[in-house]
């Protein structure tokens, strides 16, 4: 991923938050089969290994989990928010006309040798992880033993586990770092305008924050 020195995070604790708020990653190899992409839901272990582990699962019947020998290395992309910028928005424009669109957005590739797990102790706990994960904030979370213990046992025969040690991290937040303060305020107040055709309230969110902290 190219990554302009501008835009790069390498807080890896801010980019292991990414991955917590946003888990589906595009699980991409090159094997035998040629390129294969697989959206999963993955969960990030961050005190396990230099980078951080993670962990999902993928269904038997995905032929891509073949793929992953242990040997070979993968690329598991997450995408956070990202929307589009009008020049329009640039109070600079209007005096010098030297604007074009652009795209801002947020993303974090992260690149390991995936391994393939069929052990039921393993799979047990990563459904219950992912599962707690999710349904931590709400009132009455549902867990994996509200669901009869047969049919559980049914359905783990139906998936393999993937753990990949993350051996490579990086992350790219463009949020109009490149522009002038003044042109920066003007895209926070455009995707912040409830009547523009464009507006993104938690993409301006990002970029104010990004703004605030001069990074």
């Amino acid at each position: 991923m190219f990554i302009p020195n501008s835009f790069r995070e390498e807080r890896i604790e801010q980019l292991h938050v990414l991955i917590q708020a946003q888990p589906l990653g595009l699980l991409i190899t090159h094997g035998a089969r040629g390129l294969q992409a697989s959206p999963v839901p993955f969960l990030v272990y961050p005190e396990e290994g230099e980078y951080g582990v993670l962990r999902a699962h993928l269904a038997r019947a995905n032929p891509h989990w073949q793929e992953l020998d242990g040997d070979s290395e993968c690329l598991v992309m997450f995408q956070g928010d990202n929307g589009y910028v009008t020049p329009s928005w640039y109070p600079g424009k209007a005096e010098t006309h030297r604007a074009v669109p652009t795209w801002n957005y947020i993303a974090v590739e992260v690149r390991g040798t995936p391994s393939v797990i069929q052990d039921a102790t393993w799979l047990r706990r990563q459904l219950e992880d992912l599962t707690h994960s999710h349904e931590e904030i709400r009132l009455q979370p549902w867990s994996l033993n509200d669901a009869p213990a047969d049919y559980v046992a049914d359905l783990m025969k139906a998936i393999v586990g993937i753990e990949i040690p993350i051996k490579s991290i990086e992350g790219t937040w463009k949020m109009s770092q490149n522009k002038t303060v003044t042109d920066r305020s003007g895209v926070i107040d455009g995707m912040r305008d409830e009547n523009d055709p464009h507006r993104n309230f938690m993409l301006a969110d990002q970029v104010e924050s990004r703004h605030q902290k001069g990074c």
